[in-house]
């Protein structure tokens, strides 16, 4: 079954579409007034579309409820637009700014290296043994 690469999402299905994500997860937490997101947006989605089933690619408008808003918060986003990748449920990198096309193809690898590490540090070691 195929995982949709990116996805739009707000505090309602965050629990669902990100802390409960069986793969590599990027938050694109950004809003439609942000001159630097209205760059990013082209990027992330055309980014998106290269890591499909390996990635899921999830934007979060900041300014479109007042959850989203306190969500932000609570994860420590303080300014638009900031990437922020869920392993297992658990923050385990962010960038903040623009990004090229190449340095968020980077990024990704990098965190795709990561998120290996990441899943065999939370598998639960007991169901293994004979």
């Amino acid at each position: 079954m195929a995982i949709r690469s990116l996805l739009e999402v707000d505090a309602t299905d965050w629990r669902r579409e990100v802390l409960e994500s069986n793969i590599l997860t990027v938050v694109y937490f950004s809003h439609e007034q942000c001159p630097w997101c209205i760059r990013l947006n082209l990027v992330f989605d055309e980014v998106s579309g290269e890591y499909e089933d390996r990635v899921k690619f999830v934007k979060l408008n900041v300014l479109a409820d007042p959850s989203n808003r306190e969500l932000a918060v609570n994860y420590g986003v303080m300014s638009t637009p900031t990437l922020m990748f869920f392993c297992d449920g658990k923050p385990v990198g962010q960038t903040v700014g623009f990004v090229s096309k190449e340095q968020l193809e980077k990024i990704v690898n990098d965190m795709l290296e990561m998120y290996k590490q990441c899943i065999k540090q939370s598998t639960d070691l007991k169901s293994y043994i004979v």
